[in-house]
């Protein structure tokens, strides 16, 4: 009978919670693992946009695919390797993350999206004449 005391010396680290495959053996690696497949391929095409076509539509892409993390890693039980840490700070770094990106491409110069007189006045301070 093995004993459910913690071991003197730690010998190795445990997986993190949720990280098994989130479909059987039977699949190819890229269906087993589709939750980052899934997240890489947002990515990428929001990389393709921000080289090829409007900055800011990419930039909202890119940050929308980390929002898109954090939703899949709340909401599935089992999301492969796109569980890096606990659930807790997987979905809080990733919606932080996802969050600053989406937030400052809104604010990006020149006409920003969203207009923030917190912006603005950082704006002024740095020398930017007001419009």
């Amino acid at each position: 009978m093995r004993s459910r005391r913690r071991p003197a010396r730690t010998t190795g680290t445990l997986p993190p919670e949720g990280s098994a495959a989130a479909a059987g053996r039977s699949h190819t690696l890229p269906v087993r693992q589709w939750p980052i497949s899934l997240v890489l391929a947002v990515a990428g095409l929001g990389i393709a946009v921000t080289r090829f076509g409007d900055f800011k539509v990419g930039l909202l892409v890119l940050g929308s695919s980390l929002l898109l993390a954090a939703v899949l890693r709340l909401a599935l039980p089992e999301v492969g390797m796109l569980a890096v840490r606990s659930r807790f700070t997987d979905v809080g770094v990733l919606a932080f993350l996802g969050g600053a990106v989406v937030l400052l491409t809104l604010v990006a110069q020149p006409d920003p999206w969203l207009h923030l007189g917190v912006v603005d006045d950082i704006g002024r301070l740095v020398g930017r004449p007001r419009r």
